[in-house]
């Protein structure tokens, strides 16, 4: 939700990589999605049910995550748990997925990535697990405006956001993802 966040630069960055005929990028971010209450699962407010849409719509996710407390944003933590309710009506079921992160430090997220993988694999999602991209030293990598100007980082985001369109393409193909 930061303002220059390098998770958002990162998933900028992704958009460009991704081929035009077939696949485009939606960023989501959750700040407007409230405290995940379980008294609203009957009549859940406009946020969440414009986030489930969006879920059930997308062909494929991508989660992008800094690392807190040794672990993932309490914010899409929060999201995660609300698009998942009510029990029965999980709006992650069978979808593909990939996880990434940037971090300022030199872990890249990496405790956060495995916390997230876990919780999405829980909700069964089809988590692509390679290639893992786990950014470390941020402010090296992108520009003030967030622009990335790091060359290797760029050629593993290309490298991931085109196994994320096979991914989704084999999954799709073999019945497997909605």
């Amino acid at each position: 939700m930061r303002k220059g966040s390098f998770n958002t630069a990162a998933l900028r960055a992704i958009s460009d990589f991704l081929p035009a005929d077939q696949a485009e990028l939606e960023i989501f971010v959750p700040q407007d999605i409230p405290p995940f209450n379980g008294d609203f699962e009957k009549d859940m407010p406009a946020p969440i049910v414009d986030f489930k849409a969006k879920i059930r719509a997308a062909d494929a996710l991508i989660f992008s995550s800094p690392e807190y407390n040794y672990s993932i944003s309490g914010v899409i933590k929060n999201a995660i748990d609300c698009a998942s309710r009510p029990y029965g009506d999980n709006s992650f079921g069978t979808k593909p997925g990939a996880i990434l992160g940037v971090s300022n430090g030199r872990f890249g997220t990496a405790r956060a990535y495995y916390e997230l993988h876990k919780v999405l694999s829980g909700l069964n999602v089809f988590v692509m697990n390679y290639p893992q991209i786990l950014i470390t030293n941020g402010p090296e990598k992108f520009d003030a405006s967030g622009k990335l100007i790091d060359q290797e980082t760029s050629e593993k985001l290309k490298t991931f956001a085109a196994s994320l369109v096979d991914w989704t393409l084999k999954l799709k193909q073999a019945g497997l993802a909605k």
